[in-house]
């Protein structure tokens, strides 16, 4: 369940203020291949759920989530903390976390050694994570 990178008892009005809303919380669930990689590629930090928005040459907005490993240019203001149900730690951007649904899982997509992380959405789920 997501509880914010924010204690428990700190108080939900003061967060809106800080933040401009209050995020709701997030329930994570891995599927078994999901729990099997993290597994395979243990790691002391938690992974980051990323949200990157590029602009191409023609002016359209092109935006892209991706699960990775967190990296030193990473800022933990810009992320809210969810925690998976075997209490591992996810970051999700706080961009997407605005447009993610409440209940989303995690699932591994690709082949051979391009096999990674990815979230299991519905395609409403991605339109409105990407397009909203």
């Amino acid at each position: 369940m997501l509880v914010g990178s924010l204690a428990p008892a700190v108080d939900a009005a003061k967060y809106a203020a800080d933040f401009g809303a209050v995020i709701p919380a997030f329930r994570v669930e891995a599927d078994p291949r999901a729990q099997e990689w993290i597994r395979a590629h243990a790691t002391d930090k938690p992974r980051v759920v990323a949200f990157d928005v590029t602009r191409c040459c023609g002016g359209a907005k092109l935006c892209s989530v991706t699960v990775r490993n967190q990296s030193r240019s990473d800022d933990r203001r810009d992320f809210v903390t969810a925690l998976l149900g075997d209490g591992s730690r996810l970051l999700v951007d706080r961009r997407a976390a605005r447009r993610l649904p409440s209940r989303f899982g995690l699932t591994v997509r690709g082949l051979g050694p391009f096999k990674r992380l990815d979230l299991d959405l519905s395609g409403e789920q991605w339109g409105a994570l990407l397009y909203d």
